[in-house]
């Protein structure tokens, strides 16, 4: 019978990336204060300091470093900062991502922002791999945590770019997973998209989420509407009604947390969250 009561993420060294904003920053708040030792990396070394230096101010186990997860030495450098001020590094959340949505029609104006998003949502995962793998392996035991997102479910008009690199990740995480079996665990969190995060700030073109929305798009439009102008119905905005239209992100992070919170020999290996309200395709 397993024990709910056990909270074993006080146990865990994390190394989290995109820990300034959105998932992040709560996964790494909520992480201290239940007791973990948390590196944050992040590419905005002033927002890194908003949410890491009052946790430290507060007595818990953090320490923070900039970090662009396109470069390799970067994250190595993470890793060493994790190994000198905790010892081991138990979990790699792999989080950090940008969504540049985008027609081909608008390669001219989103070619920058793509080639970006190969950088950081494919070669960031990789890199971020690569930084703990022979940490891990001389533990005996490590946990990859790789955030995808259901856009890498399936191809859609719009999301060319970003479906692919999402799907990359999930690809790469199955293989990482059943190369270091009873070493490594590796799990995917792909969450839907949460309007309430940095992301959307990295869409090229709005009209682009038609291609996950399909038939759904003018009633999901108005909905999102509402939401933005405070109108959205409660049988819409309240996650304890069926027809929750879009998650907060604090269901994501708290889906990772899970996720991490199991026994060593529990592997919760993918991990879909969504708004049961809400109409996306895949």
């Amino acid at each position: 019978m397993s024990n709910q009561t056990t909270d074993r993420i006080a146990d865990r060294v994390i190394v989290l990336t995109g820990a300034a904003n959105g998932f992040g920053k709560l996964v790494a708040e909520q992480a201290a204060e239940r007791g973990a030792s948390v590196v944050g990396l992040d590419i905005n070394e002033e927002a890194l300091e908003t949410v890491f230096a009052p946790l430290a101010a507060q007595g818990y186990k953090v320490a923070w470093k900039k970090a662009d997860v396109s470069i390799l030495e970067d994250m190595q450098a993470g890793a060493a900062l994790a190994i000198e001020k905790f010892g081991r590094i138990d979990v790699m959340i792999n989080n950090a991502g940008i969504m540049p949505l985008a027609f081909f029609s608008d390669h001219e104006k989103a070619a920058g922002a793509w080639d970006r998003a190969i950088d950081i949502n494919i070669k960031g995962v990789v890199h971020g791999i690569s930084a703990v793998y022979e940490q891990m392996i001389k533990q005996g035991r490590g946990h990859v945590i790789n955030v995808s997102s259901t856009y890498g479910n399936s191809p859609t008009e719009g999301s060319a770019v970003y479906g692919a690199t999402k799907s990359a990740v999930n690809m790469i995480s199955d293989s990482l997973r059943m190369e270091t079996q009873g070493k490594i665990k590796v799990s995917v969190v792909r969450p839907t998209g949460v309007a309430a995060t940095g992301l959307v700030k990295s869409i090229i073109n709005f009209k682009a989420v038609i291609g996950m929305l399909g038939h759904h798009n003018d009633a999901s439009q108005e909905k999102m509407k509402m939401m933005m102008s405070g109108t959205l119905p409660e049988e819409l905005a309240s996650p304890e009604s069926v027809g929750y239209f879009s998650l907060a992100p604090e269901y994501i992070s708290d889906a990772i947390l899970y996720v991490i919170d199991q026994p060593w020999g529990v592997l919760i290996s993918d991990i879909t969250v969504r708004a049961s309200g809400e109409a996306t395709l895949f």
